[in-house]
């Protein structure tokens, strides 16, 4: 009988490393990375700085342009956004509105008449503009282009004392080009930052008071506007996690 039972434990223990060895190996398929779904409407605040460079030129009644230099300034900007994307694959298109009051006061000693000082004000922007971009792991580049208004003010005052003389307001309506980065932080929350361009173009404006400078002459005005904001979007309709797209 012991030797029945030794010789039974001797067969198991032989055959059981041969039987593992007969077993199939195991296989792991690894998933593609998850990718956020940026489809939906959204929105959000932003804050930054932008910096405005306007050159000043007055317009006879015979259309001859008297250049009276360029001024620049810089200054902080906050506002909103609203807009709308949806996603094909890991291309993300959408439209925005945007709106930022700024605050960006600049003048200097007019070269024509030097007891004068002209200057100009950036009251405030909107920005028009669709977007195409490129979905990562929670994270969104883009490009976004279209048209950009700003609403300013211009004023004569006198170079001693600073007496107000004459004033103008005036709107541009140009292009622009912007470039930015969005991270998903959280399911329906994304933090992000954004670059952009304005090219204003020419504005002739009338000032409400006879023209110290140049009697009659209306003034046009130059304007370029760059701006660096950071954003925050709240994105409706996320739920949850984000879906997965494979």
């Amino acid at each position: 009988m012991k030797k029945f039972l030794l010789g039974t434990l001797g067969l198991l223990a032989m055959s059981g490393p041969a039987t593992a060895a007969d077993l199939p190996a195991r296989t792991y398929q690894a998933l593609p990375p998850v990718i956020a779904d940026w489809t939906g409407f959204y929105i959000g605040g932003n804050g930054g700085w932008g910096s405005s460079r306007n050159c000043l030129n007055f317009v006879s009644g015979a259309g001859a342009a008297i250049a009276d230099g360029c001024i620049s300034k810089s200054g902080g900007l906050i506002g909103g956004q609203l807009g709308y994307r949806w996603q094909m694959g890991q291309g993300v298109f959408g439209f925005e509105a945007q709106g930022d009051w700024a605050n960006l006061n600049s003048s200097h000693v007019s070269i024509l008449n030097p007891v004068n000082t002209t200057g100009t004000k950036l009251n405030g922007l909107g920005l028009f503009t669709g977007q195409f971009g490129y979905a990562g792991i929670a994270t969104l580049l883009y490009m976004k282009v279209g048209a950009a208004v700003t609403s300013n003010s211009v004023f004569i005052n006198s170079t001693l004392g600073g007496v107000s003389l004459a004033s103008a307001n005036s709107t541009h309506w140009g292009p622009s080009l912007g470039v930015g980065f969005d991270y998903g932080f959280s399911p329906n929350w994304t933090a992000g930052i954004e670059y952009n361009r304005l090219f204003m173009g020419d504005s002739n404006n009338s000032f409400s008071a006879v023209n110290p400078i140049v009697a009659g002459a209306l003034i046009r005005i130059t304007q370029d506007v760059d701006m660096v904001t950071v954003r925050v979007n709240y994105r409706f309709g996320w739920g949850g996690a984000a879906v997965p797209r494979y």
